[in-house]
């Protein structure tokens, strides 16, 4: 699994790991996850801790069961090849009234749509999205790039060498996606990034 923070980490490795109880390493693996800005792989936890992946998966697995086991208002997300400490989906409205805060602006219709030609369709060129949509998309295609849900991924090898797109990280921790598997159908999709 790829660490997402890994390139904002110094060597921070633990020549070898003190002696620590399966409990004490829950603990410390909830802390990691909890001060990084960004989601955190097995890896790199692994690492930082002078433990093997594999207990540290454990050890993600035995905090988010005693999460769901106490009913807790967060869970573990894996989310963009890593973990993330969330709050739980049915709170978000409670919790959106107490921050007071709107959620953020959302996007037009027309950058919803060249989102999902580039979502489903990736690697994808303007003149494919526009012989898809039918119309002109370059205003959505600066607004998706200025949003940072998608990002240039190369040149395709054809006349003119038109700019391919594709979804970013960005875009997968928006949606609180692990990957791009988890696409939800077209019309599920459409839903879904109404309330992004």
């Amino acid at each position: 699994m790829e660490d997402p923070v890994s390139e904002n980490v110094e060597s921070a490795a633990v020549a070898k790991a003190p002696a620590r109880t399966p409990g004490e390493l829950v603990a410390l693996v909830e802390a990691l996850i909890f001060v990084s800005e960004e989601p955190i792989g097995t890896k790199l936890l692994a690492d930082i801790l002078g433990e093997e992946k594999g207990a540290i998966q454990a050890a993600v697995e035995q905090l988010s069961a005693e999460y769901v086991e106490r009913s807790s208002g967060l869970q573990i997300r894996e989310i963009a090849g890593g973990y993330q400490i969330a709050t739980r989906p049915e709170f978000h409205e409670e919790i959106r009234a107490f921050l007071k805060t709107r959620p953020s602006a959302k996007l037009s219709l027309a950058s919803l749509e060249t989102l999902a030609v580039i979502a489903y369709k990736q690697p994808v060129t303007v003149p494919e999205i526009l012989e898809i949509r039918g119309v002109q998309s370059a205003t959505s295609i600066k607004t998706l790039l200025d949003k940072r849900l998608i990002v240039a991924k190369g040149r395709k090898e054809a006349v003119g060498r038109p700019m391919q797109y594709g979804t970013s990280k960005d875009f997968l921790l928006q949606f609180g996606l692990k990957d791009l598997s988890e696409l939800p159908s077209i019309e599920d999709f459409e839903d879904l990034a109404a309330s992004v």
